[in-house]
């Protein structure tokens, strides 16, 4: 398991005594979300006051019943984990929010934290340290590997010696949902009605990424993308 470091962001509201905190699921996946739900509720101070599998769903939801904190995984249909957290950060939403993705941290977590997010954690850890992950969030703290905030740091302070990026970090949010959607199997068309987007827009996305990752046919991008889904499973 990786190190973890905290770095406390801001301070924690205090709590009435006995209150349990209020945890919101966003996970379209049903056995991992009972999972969750199962975890969280043997907690004596934790509670799930909803959950659902679509992000949109989640807005509305989060707004109506003010969890202290919200689960959230980067694969949703329609709309991406990360693309949740900028419409809650957006809307001036003061909840805490905690990833937790089957995806690489190394990947992921640096756009998590700057779309607004409050920490990161893999699917593969233990019950305990999700839990754990939980209550560091909801403490105020950042919660992700000391090689990840590290990363964010020198982001954060100054993008001075602009470090030597991986191909996959110069895709933007959006071009990395269609490439993970690509890579399992789904045409343009059924990615464009996923999205919410026009097929042209798909294509055009396609074009813009075989161009940033020296890609010389579509061919070659799906299998570039079919290659990293399942090296990411």
């Amino acid at each position: 398991m990786k190190s973890r470091v905290k770095a406390t962001v801001k301070s924690a509201k205090a709590q009435p005594n006995g209150r349990r905190r209020k945890i919101f699921i966003v996970e379209d996946h049903p056995v991992f979300r009972e999972g969750l739900v199962q975890i969280i509720g043997g907690e004596k101070d934790l509670s799930v006051c909803g959950e659902t599998g679509d992000a949109d769903k989640a807005i509305e939801a989060v707004a109506r019943l003010n969890p202290d904190l919200v689960l959230v995984d980067i694969t949703l249909p329609g709309k991406s984990g990360l693309e949740l957290i900028k419409e809650l950060r957006a809307q001036k939403c003061p909840v805490r929010i905690l990833v937790v993705s089957m995806h690489d941290e190394a990947l992921y977590a640096d756009r998590v934290l700057r779309a607004g997010g409050d920490g990161y954690i893999m699917k593969q850890e233990d019950p305990e340290e999700i839990v754990h992950a939980i209550r560091d969030v909801l403490s105020g703290h950042i919660y992700v590997s000391e090689e990840v905030l590290a990363s964010t740091a020198k982001t954060v302070l100054k993008r001075v010696a602009e470090p030597e990026l991986r191909p996959l970090d110069q895709l933007s949010d959006l071009e990395l949902n269609v490439l993970e959607l690509l890579g399992k199997g789904i045409n343009n068309q059924e990615i464009a009605h996923q999205l919410h987007l026009d097929v042209r827009q798909i294509t055009t996305h396609c074009e813009e990424m075989r161009r940033k990752l020296k890609l010389k046919s579509e061919n070659a991008l799906v299998r570039y993308a079919a290659f990293w889904v399942e090296a990411d499973a």
